[in-house]
């Protein structure tokens, strides 16, 4: 029988069905197709934002006179700023900002109330994280409108106060750790985890659909070894692909962007050891789900998306709501990125890391049964 040449309606029906009915199989590849999607419009639409409010600060309030008052009274009001610590001596302030668990340090001095009485220029002291210059910039520019305002209308109490001239309130700003505001300082070191979490978990999870693709996981299955021993075996040979990028990133960060490396670095290598250990053991647990090596790049751009979007490289964490910020706390390259930005440019010890550090390394056992739970479901 001779091919029609013409198009044939009926042949496209048949190719249009058998497309449909294969990608019904595919569950895993349609999911994607509808997931992406959505969680780009999720996270654009609600958890995105470039001018955070809310941001964790440690206020030292050393008078207590009715200005001083007023002030602290309306910097606990206002949206920009969120009073978490009150530390007591100025060596409690310093570790609380360099482990990042406060954004700025706010000074109010003993001698404001005396020199606003004097018609003297009060100061007010401010120390802000600058590592992450977008973060700080409106809530800085809105301090000096929150602090004149609440010392004009503490003035106005009494009639002598209120005819007399404003007050011109000064608010000195240090700029710790970025104090010119570079942005490299803050994209680069984040680079790093970013680099590592793309490659490390796609070239894992590829590894063992690779072998499933080729038919020689049978013989890799055939071998008189248990599945941890078959686990460590495929993750190791990638921690070495890791120490190049690694050492690629650090050169050219200092050699071409000139960032600043002012911690440990025995302890970044450390921290970044037990990152890329997350990172293997998850690309090897999402080859146990995926059956080809596009399914296993598929869930790897699938995890990939929300981590560089709520882990605070791409846009301020601290001006996601609540909601994202517990979905970034649960990513690895979250911590990553804390522990990173603090050694290089805080020169953060273990003290001030501590808890990020404990954060991510437990994450290795955890992912670590988690691939092995699947692996074994694999195999029966």
């Amino acid at each position: 029988m001779r091919l029609n040449p013409y198009f044939s309606p009926s042949r496209l029906w048949a190719v249009l069905m058998k497309e449909l009915v294969q990608m019904r199989r595919d569950r895993l590849t349609f999911a994607m197709m509808l997931g992406v999607p959505l969680i780009q419009l999720l996270l654009f639409g609600f958890a995105i934002n470039n001018d955070p409010k809310g941001l964790p600060t440690a206020l030292v309030a050393l008078g207590q006179d009715p200005y001083s008052r007023a002030i602290v009274t309306a910097l606990e009001l206002s949206d920009y700023y969120a009073i978490t610590e009150r530390p007591t001596t100025r060596a409690e302030a310093e570790r609380l900002i360099a482990g990042g668990r406060v954004s700025f340090v706010v000074t109010i001095p003993g001698d404001l109330g005396v020199r606003v009485m004097r018609r003297e220029a009060p100061e007010i002291l401010v120390d802000a994280d600058a590592t992450d210059p977008v973060a700080m910039s409106g809530a800085i520019g809105a301090l000096n409108t929150i602090a004149q305002r609440a010392l004009q209308r503490q003035s106005g109490q009494d009639l002598a106060a209120a005819q007399r001239p404003a007050q011109t309130l000064s608010i000195t700003v240090h700029r710790r750790y970025n104090p010119e505001g570079i942005s490299q300082y803050n994209i680069v070191p984040g680079l790093l985890g970013v680099i590592l979490q793309m490659t490390m978990v796609m070239m894992t999870a590829m590894g063992l659909t690779r072998e499933v693709e080729r038919g020689t996981m049978e013989n890799l299955l055939a071998l008189p070894a248990t599945g941890l021993e078959i686990m460590l075996g495929k993750i190791l040979p990638y921690l070495l692909v890791g120490a190049v990028q690694v050492l690629v990133v650090l050169a050219f960060a200092k050699l071409v962007f000139s960032v600043p490396f002012a911690g440990s670095f025995g302890l970044l290598m450390a921290a970044i050891l037990i990152f890329v250990l997350a990172l293997v053991q998850l690309g090897y647990a999402f080859s146990t789900v995926a059956r080809t090596q596009m399914q296993a790049m598929q869930l790897t751009f699938f995890f990939f998306l929300p981590s560089i979007m709520l882990s605070g490289f791409m846009f301020p964490f601290a001006g996601m709501p609540g909601w994202a910020q517990s979905i970034g706390e649960a990513l690895p390259l979250t911590h990553f990125l804390r522990i990173v930005r603090a050694i290089m440019l805080k020169g953060a010890d273990l003290s001030a890391i501590g808890l990020e550090v404990a954060i991510l390394t437990a994450f290795v056992p955890a992912i670590a049964v988690l691939a092995l739970l699947r692996f074994r479901r694999t195999l029966d």
